[in-house]
């Protein structure tokens, strides 16, 4: 995984595969649909230039913590290997064996869920093929992977430690033993994250001007409602294993807010009532928008209809963005701490 934007997570995010003749469901590309990204490799390879700067700590991916915390099949390490593919194609041997070694991770996530769904009869293809020839590519600088897989990585990271000490404190709710699995996995993800930090921190001009301020906000906002808008269409799952969608939300939003406030040098203000009040407008107007698409109008008629409500949608995303941001942030190694309230790690 390149990044979970590149293979990993956009490998899980294929919860409907291309239409083929065995009769899988078409993929509706939206806002919200995950997609895989490819960079500029020129400044990558600066960017990892062991002789400007140093060599990269991979000790702590390399010791491979939780090996055998997964029960794994010989696909899973198979599947890994031919992870090469253009991405790779042109990039130094210290890039390669670090995403090497997240792409590691993220196929023994990826390969143990799919393992599980096939205990409902269900599966997706996890082909490195298959997906890459089904999905289109989206240009990304470095840097903007370097913010967005930060923010994805440790977003996962207190999913799904939320999920599992909420799971932990009341058993009666675990549906599936598949979460008793997230202590150890969501580590995965915090490492992740912390090496992601560390590259920020290497490039102190991503943090230190006032575009890195603006970039900071936006990654910021679009991880939130994102996040929100697509958990808030799946309510059955977080209220199955006896969590409010809304109130999970918040708390991770509030938690990974205070994370990223050690390194972003700006961040949202989400402990404000107003941007959750915001967030609360997106998912009725997004509601509004899904019926349209469900309706049996014309498509002519759909998209009358949609324009004032994207309009709408719009006007709420601005209007968060511009809300008073708070400063944070250090490029110091040392540890940080933002003044943010009281940070849980």
């Amino acid at each position: 995984m390149p990044t979970r934007r590149f293979l990993g997570r956009g490998m899980m995010a294929v919860a409907a595969a291309e239409k083929k003749r065995s009769g899988k469901t078409e993929i509706k590309e939206t806002l919200l649909t995950p997609r895989f990204y490819t960079t500029d490799f020129d400044e990558m390879e600066q960017l990892f230039n062991t002789e400007i700067n140093g060599n990269p700590n991979q000790a702590e991916f390399k010791t491979d913590y939780n090996q055998t915390h997964f029960v794994r099949n010989p696909e899973l390490k198979e599947a890994a290997d031919r992870m090469r593919g253009p991405l790779r194609k042109k990039t130094n041997p210290v890039v390669a064996e670090i995403f090497f070694l997240m792409s590691r991770d993220e196929a023994r996530h990826a390969g143990f869920l799919n393992k599980g769904l096939s205990d409902f009869n269900l599966a997706f293809d996890l082909g490195l093929g298959s997906l890459t020839k089904a999905r289109k590519y989206t240009f990304f600088k470095p840097k903007f992977i370097f913010y967005a897989t930060y923010l994805s990585e440790k977003i996962g990271y207190w999913r799904y430690i939320t999920i599992y000490r909420h799971l932990k404190a009341n058993p009666g709710f675990e549906v599936y033993p598949v979460f008793k699995y997230f202590e150890n996995w969501c580590q995965d993800e915090n490492r992740h994250g912390g090496f992601f930090s560390a590259l920020l921190k290497a490039q102190s001009q991503f943090l230190s001007d006032w575009k890195a301020k603006l970039w900071s906000q936006f990654f910021c906002l679009s991880v939130y409602v994102t996040m929100y808008l697509n958990d808030c269409q799946r309510t059955a799952f977080y209220e199955g294993i006896g969590l409010n969608t809304k109130e999970f939300d918040i708390h991770v939003i509030n938690e990974i807010n205070r994370t990223t406030a050690r390194i972003f040098p700006a961040v949202l203000d989400v402990e404000n009532p107003e941007f959750k009040r915001k967030l609360d407008r997106m998912v009725e107007i997004n509601q509004k928008l899904i019926a349209i698409g469900e309706s049996q109008d014309l498509p002519l008629v759909k998209n009358m209809k949609r324009i004032p409500l994207i309009a709408a949608l719009v006007s709420e995303l601005v209007a968060a963005y511009l809300m008073p941001p708070v400063e944070s942030g250090s490029v110091d190694f040392a540890d940080f701490e933002p003044r943010l309230g009281v940070l849980i790690l």
